[in-house]
C-alpha cells in the first residue's frame, strides 16, 4: 500500500474503534511516529493531510523538522521519547507537545524556560504502569501527586498522561489505570496505545494514539 492508503485504513480503523466505544472519532488524535524516518518517507503523509507527527530524540527532529515546519506551519511535533534536562530549551523551541514529562528535574528546567519567555508544549506526565526498572516514568502511585508538585510548585499546566505497556503484558488493565490516574489527577488527555494495541486504547479512553510502523513500515 502508499503511504496515504496506509494513513486511510488506521484513521478507519481508529474511527471504528472510536464508535465501538461510543466515542466521536474526532476526539482522537493520531500521532504519527516518524522517528529514524527521514523527510523523504514524512512527506507523502503529509500530503495526504496528517498534520501531528511524533519524535523520540530531540537532536534528530532538530536535523529533520525545522524545515517542514516552515513550509507546512499546520503541522504539529510531539516529543514521545525521554527528554534530558540539557536538551529542554531545543525542545520547547522545536516541540508542540512532550510526552514524557516524568521527574522534578525536568519539570522545574521546563518552568524555568517557560518563565524566561519560552513557549510551553502541551504537557504528558509518562506514568510506568508496570513499574519497569528500565523504563521511564513515574510510579502509578506517586503520579497523582506528581501532577499536583508540576502544577502548584513549578506553574505547570499538565495537558495529560502517557504511558508504554510492558510488552509481555496484556495492555488493556495498563490502559485502565492510566485512565484511573488521570481521573484522579485531573487532566484531560491520555496519549496511549500503539500499532498493536491502538483500538484497545481507545475503548479505554485514549485521546493520542502513536502509530508508526503501521503508517511506516518496519525500521532498519
Amino acid at each position: 500500500m502508499s503511504a496515504a492508503e496506509r494513513l486511510a485504513e488506521i484513521r478507519g480503523r481508529i474511527a471504528a474503534a472510536a464508535l465501538q466505544a461510543n466515542r466521536d472519532p474526532a476526539s482522537i488524535t493520531l500521532v504519527a511516529v516518524s522517528k529514524t524516518f527521514p523527510p523523504e518517507a514524512v512527506m507523502p503523509l503529509i500530503d495526504a493531510g496528517q498534520a501531528v507527527f511524533g519524535e523520540n530524540r530531540v537532536q534528530e527532529a532538530a536535523g529533520k523538522w525545522p524545515i517542514l515546519l516552515a513550509r507546512h506551519t499546520e503541522l504539529r511535533l510531539h516529543l514521545i521519547g525521554p527528554l534530558q534536562t540539557n536538551k529542554v530549551r531545543d525542545a520547547l523551541a522545536l516541540f508542540h507537545a512532550v510526552h514524557s514529562l516524568d521527574r522534578e528535574r525536568l519539570a522545574a528546567a521546563i518552568a524555568k524556560e517557560v518563565a524566561a519567555g519560552t513557549r510551553c508544549p502541551d504537557l504528558f506526565v509518562q506514568v510506568n504502569t508496570g513499574e519497569e526498572p528500565q523504563k521511564a516514568g513515574v510510579p502509578p502511585r506517586e503520579a497523582v501527586a506528581f501532577v499536583r508538585r508540576c502544577r502548584d510548585v513549578h506553574g505547570l499546566t499538565v495537558a495529560g498522561l502517557m504511558c508504554i505497556p510492558p510488552l509481555e503484558d496484556a495492555p488493556g488493565p495498563h490502559f485502565a489505570l492510566l485512565r484511573k490516574i488521570g481521573e484522579e489527577a485531573g487532566t484531560g488527555a491520555l496519549s496511549m496505545g500503539m500499532s498493536g494495541d491502538f483500538e484497545t486504547a481507545i475503548a479505554f479512553g485514549a485521546t493520542h494514539v502513536r502509530i508508526g510502523s503501521a503508517l511506516f513500515g518496519a525500521r532498519g
